[in-house]
């Protein structure tokens, strides 16, 4: 399943191909996804492979909230992931269909790492594959900075978590997700951004319309193991820690 907003580079298909048949646990995989602008770094959508903190907040190898990193071989490596990026992404037919696909009900944000989390609660394994490499083109869909974009980010990413988190978590860290918003929300309009402002309003809105509605589609079990860290925020504005590389050192 790849998209089409991406530049592939020779022979990118082979080691996909050889990971899917020599490890029949792994379901889905990411390759290195690079700047089609400047390639000689990772692109935001991606980068390296994804991962989610405790409280659901996405980040890269390569790439934490805006900061995003030089390619000099630090991730040229093959290992287990817990989303990949729809900017470009393979997943066995089977799966997909056992997943009965994307949740349509997200639209252009974060589906992606809505299938994969349904995926590692089933168990599947997700990839990440350095020597497959293709250079995407961002901000096809909506332009970075759009208002649109915020509210689908907020608003989905909640229902997200809905979906997934292990219900002895769902209903605290939703209660801190909400406050954290509520933070970012006053932020934005500190900085004279009204309209991002307005747009985490409409998402809450629309999250909480949603809540029945994606509650009753939680599978059986969800992992508790799903995070990485506790909370890529606190690490990435408090600690100043702006590197993939870095976390863990902090976390010791």
């Amino acid at each position: 399943m790849v998209n089409s907003d991406v530049e592939v580079t020779e022979n990118w298909l082979k080691p996909i191909i050889e990971t899917f048949e020599n490890e029949p646990k792994t379901a889905i995989i990411q390759p290195k996804i690079l700047d089609f602008k400047n390639k000689e770094y990772f692109e935001y959508a991606g980068a390296a492979g994804g991962f989610i903190d405790k409280y659901g907040y996405p980040f890269c190898r390569g790439r934490l909230f805006d900061t995003i990193e030089k390619d000099n071989g630090q991730y040229d490596d093959n290992c287990e992931i817990f989303w990949a990026s729809g900017a470009c992404f393979f997943i066995r037919s089977s799966v997909f269909m056992d997943l009965r696909g994307f949740d349509a009900d997200f639209f252009a944000h974060q589906e992606e790492i809505d299938l994969c989390w349904r995926a590692y609660n089933r168990g599947y394994k997700i990839k990440y594959n350095s020597q497959s490499v293709v250079y995407h083109v961002g901000g096809a869909t909506l332009q970075q900075g759009s208002p649109q974009k915020t509210k689908l980010n907020f608003r989905n990413s909640l229902v997200m978590l809905i979906k997934n988190l292990p219900r002895n978590y769902l209903f605290s860290i939703i209660t801190i997700r909400l406050v954290l918003d509520g933070i970012t929300a006053v932020q934005f309009l500190l900085q004279g951004k009204a309209k991002h402002t307005c747009a985490i309003l409409k998402a809450h809105l629309s999250f909480y319309g949603l809540f029945y509605r994606h509650f009753k589609k939680r599978g059986e079990f969800q992992s508790e193991k799903y995070y990485k860290t506790k909370s890529i925020v606190y690490l990435y504005f408090i600690n100043k820690i702006k590197v993939f590389s870095a976390i863990f050192v902090a976390t010791k």
